[in-house]
């Protein structure tokens, strides 16, 4: 909306105290901006179930507001003009939305450790930061950094995002944990993670040269599953950094807090609640490594470093990290893994466009096949522009420019659109994709390969919804020969010799109807 476009947040800073008995929270949200467009009024997003109960100036001037529906209008002391910095404090609290369905159906989660502590979580993707804390509720703006200072019972622990600074012990038994994150994050991957954790550390190499943090929060009953899924912690980063360049916040950490709910990509501290069981996000199949702890970790690079300007380019994030399950699976058993782990992912609708050319909502997009269909056309994408200008597309989505790698203070963090993906893509394979884009990822219908044998001739051509232009090629295996044909909206005969029976497409590669 306008009055929340006429400013940029450059600072969070969010003091919290959680009484985990009545739960309920309370406390003060500071956010620091700056005027991009002269507005006498500032509008942040707070669910309506939590009470503001003042606001003001960071400098103590009272300021007056209301609120409208999920939205807090506050009245600024006249109207502020471009490049104007202002700092404004709103203090809240309340009994927040407990989480229906984490993580998908977010808000708070009070529940119980095996041994009765208490265990809590945050989640709040597709709803919304605003269900716990004020804040401009948009994708498209993130805060350059923000603090965290959040109190709780003692023995319990905090685990947030960016780098843990300091714990101040209370009289009351409570404690405040102090967090610092120093790069730009997603409002709804800032995340809360309380129990009474066990810490395990561990130091990574990355391709940068530099040594990362990595840690591990878990429950005490956890400890020994914890240590020994830590090495392959330790294995999957050090695959996201051979492929899409280094771990993109090496000045706070890596982090990986378990969690009442399944899973979620939080910013440098994601959600693990697979139980250490590595099918807990593949319908129950184990494929030999922990696929919860791959994908979440796999939204540092798509969803955290880079991150869709607009939820209709969301696939961005999830098809991209789904995608990048399968190339693991190549790593650890080489092409017939890859194509086993794709193939399994073949099962979606298509009946919503995967990146629509429409502004969308972020609970509308996930009607859309996002993760699987996006991993399918990436596949698609790699059979038809040669592996190595798709492996190349991969890391300059990540890091454009090869300076950028060695970067930690921020600038390496930036929106995407679908549109770049295409524009690398086109630079690196030399190819014009409007038409692949056009069709996979603008509207929902597959295109179909109508394909009759008759004699010794095979006749191909493609039907396309609308009749879009399409030119994809196809693979055809003519007994102990294979070669690739051009396909178009017009019948080709193919030749092959008596006694073979022709196979179109015998690896699988393009997402296609066939007729």
């Amino acid at each position: 909306m306008p009055e929340q476009a006429a400013y940029d947040v450059n600072f969070y800073e969010l003091q919290l105290q959680i009484f985990p008995e009545k739960q309920t929270i309370a406390g003060d949200l500071m956010v620091r901006a700056t005027i991009v467009h002269p507005t006498a009024v500032f509008v942040l997003d707070l669910d309506p179930v939590l009470a503001v109960e003042a606001t003001k100036m960071s400098d103590g001037s009272s300021l007056s507001f209301e609120r409208r529906g999920s939205k807090l209008w506050i009245h600024l002391l006249g109207t502020q003009q471009r490049g104007t910095q202002i700092e404004v404090v709103v203090s809240y609290g309340g009994k927040p939305r407990v989480a229906p369905n984490p993580p998908w159906d977010g808000g708070f989660s009070w529940e119980k450790t095996p041994s009765g502590a208490d265990w809590i979580a945050t989640s709040c993707q597709t709803q919304g930061a605003d269900i716990w804390w004020p804040n401009k509720d948009h994708v498209s703006d993130e805060p350059d950094s923000m603090a965290l200072h959040i109190r709780v019972p003692d023995p319990l622990m905090v685990a947030a995002n960016g780098r843990f600074q300091r714990k101040e012990t209370h009289s009351d038994a409570t404690s405040s944990y102090h967090w610092y994150i120093s790069t730009p994050i997603n409002t709804y991957n800032v995340a809360l993670n309380i129990a009474p954790y066990v810490l395990l550390k561990e130091g990574f190499k990355s391709i940068s040269g530099e040594i990362v943090p990595v840690e591990f929060y878990v429950l005490p009953e956890d400890e020994s599953k914890g240590e020994k899924l830590m090495p392959e912690i330790l294995e999957h980063l050090a695959f996201y950094e051979k492929y899409l360049g280094p771990y993109p916040f090496r000045k706070d950490k890596y982090g990986v807090a378990q969690t009442p709910h399944l899973g979620m990509e939080h910013q440098t501290i994601i959600a693990y609640g697979a139980n250490f069981n590595n099918g807990s996000m593949t319908g129950g199949k184990d494929w030999g490594f922990d696929a919860l702890h791959h994908h979440e970790l796999g939204h540092e690079w798509w969803g955290n470093l880079v991150t869709n300007y607009d939820w209709k380019d969301m696939w961005i994030h999830e098809g991209f990290c789904s995608y990048m399950q399968a190339v693991y699976m190549e790593e650890l058993e080489g092409k017939k893994g890859y194509h086993a782990y794709m193939d399994n992912m073949r099962r979606f609708p298509n009946k919503l466009a995967v990146s629509p050319e429409e502004s969308t909502s972020a609970k509308n997009i996930y009607r859309a096949p996002i993760y699987s269909k996006g991993a399918w056309i990436l596949h698609s994408l790699r059979y038809l522009i040669g592996e190595e200008a798709f492996l190349s597309s991969l890391r300059k989505m990540c890091y454009p420019h090869p300076a950028l790698e060695s970067v930690t203070d921020g600038r390496q963090c930036r929106f995407v659109t679908t549109a770049d993906y295409q524009r690398i893509c086109e630079q690196e394979s030399g190819q014009d994709l409007s038409w692949f884009f056009a069709l996979y990822l603008r509207q929902a219908a597959l295109p179909t390969l109508i394909s009759r044998v008759e004699g010794n001739h095979i006749t191909l051509r493609w039907e396309t919804p609308d009749n879009l232009p399409f030119q994809m090629p196809v693979d055809l295996k003519l007994g102990n020969t294979r070669k690739r044909v051009n396909v178009t909206h017009k019948a080709q005969k193919f030749p092959f010799p008596k006694g073979v029976k022709p196979e179109v497409d015998p690896d699988k590669w393009i997402l296609m109807e066939v007729k």
